[in-house]
């Protein structure tokens, strides 16, 4: 069997397709977020997540005075007790920069009553 011109044609315009789908998906970037925005990491932050679509791979900027505040990845227990758990990693640079996983991602600040006072943020990446 004998193909036409219009099959030919047909197979070239898959295949710019498909290159097309390579070249977008390479320029694919995560994003960055500040969080609490222009006024950072901060008392009553809790509700800074919500409306937001957040990505594995996207990353957090926290920013915070490091002589009063820090950021510690914490579990959900963590996050709902504001206890920090053995073993959490804990930053304190004041411009900290953390990429989120796949799935929940809990923050906290552990200093004295921070976190009782809403320093602290829960995510869902997808």
């Amino acid at each position: 069997m004998v193909q036409g011109r219009g099959s030919a044609d047909l197979v070239l315009v898959n295949m710019a397709a498909v290159l097309c789908l390579m070249v977008l998906a390479g320029h694919v970037h995560a994003a960055t977020y500040t969080v609490g925005g222009s006024g950072g990491w901060t008392l009553n932050v809790d509700s800074w997540p919500k409306g937001k679509r957040f990505k594995a791979g996207d990353t957090l900027v926290f920013t915070y005075d490091p002589t009063i505040h820090n950021v510690v990845a914490v579990n959900r227990g963590g996050y709902s007790s504001c206890i920090t758990p053995a073993g959490a990693r804990v930053y304190k640079s004041g411009n900290d920069q953390i990429k989120l996983s796949k799935g929940q991602n809990f923050f906290i600040c552990n200093v004295a009553e921070h976190c009782e006072s809403g320093m602290k943020i829960a995510i869902n990446a997808a």
